[in-house]
C-alpha cells in the first residue's frame, strides 16, 4: 500500500509590526512575516493583508512525510 503525504498540522510563524513614518506627521504600521521552519519571509503594509498572506504561505508549505510527522508531535529527542 502507498503512504500518502501528509501537511503539517501545525506551523510556527513569527511576526513582527512597526511604525514607519511615510510623511511628516503620517505613520503607516507594516509587519513582516516569517515561516521558521522553511525562512520563508513576506512583508504586508495593510493589516488587512495579514490573514491572505499566511492562506497563501500555508497553502505552498511542502507535505510531511507520516513518520516524520509523527515522530515531530511525539516529542521524543
Amino acid at each position: 500500500m502507498e503512504k500518502q503525504s501528509r501537511k503539517a498540522r501545525s506551523h510556527l510563524f513569527t511576526i513582527r509590526v512597526w511604525e514607519e513614518e511615510v510623511e511628516l506627521d503620517t505613520a503607516e504600521w507594516r509587519g513582516k512575516v516569517q515561516l521558521v521552519t522553511s525562512g520563508e519571509v513576506r512583508y504586508f503594509r495593510e493589516w488587512t493583508a495579514l490573514v491572505p498572506l499566511l492562506q497563501t504561505m500555508l497553502a505552498q508549505v511542502e507535505p510531511v512525510e507520516p513518520d516524520r510527522q509523527e515522530a515531530d508531535s511525539s516529542g521524543g529527542a
